[in-house]
């Protein structure tokens, strides 16, 4: 429920961060062909993640008592997580590759 400013601010950014997430995904898959890197490929993950991590905020804010939805949270979360474990290694390998350049 939204009943306090606080919550409100949250919601409202939550969705403008959503919102703006789905615009990236939408322009980089029509501008791009990003299925053909490792960098592209993540990107758009990463992209996916964070905007479903928005989404879910405006959502379990409409319907607090719906348990499905930190079920769905839970998932995001493993996969924001998995996703920055990803990063870590592209930057070793590019840097151990600048390095042997």
């Amino acid at each position: 429920m939204i009943d306090t400013w606080d919550r409100l601010l949250n919601v409202t950014t939550s969705a403008a961060m959503a919102a703006t997430g789905l615009v990236f995904m939408a322009t980089y898959h029509l501008l791009a062909p990003w299925w053909r890197s490792t960098t592209g490929r993540h990107l758009m993950a990463f992209g996916a993640a964070v905007t479903a991590l928005g989404a879910y905020t405006v959502t379990i804010s409409m319907w607090p008592d719906l348990w499905p939805l930190r079920v769905l949270r839970t998932l995001v979360l493993l996969a924001i997580a998995g996703l920055f474990v990803q990063r870590t290694v592209m930057v070793i390998r590019a840097q151990r590759h600048h390095q042997e350049h």
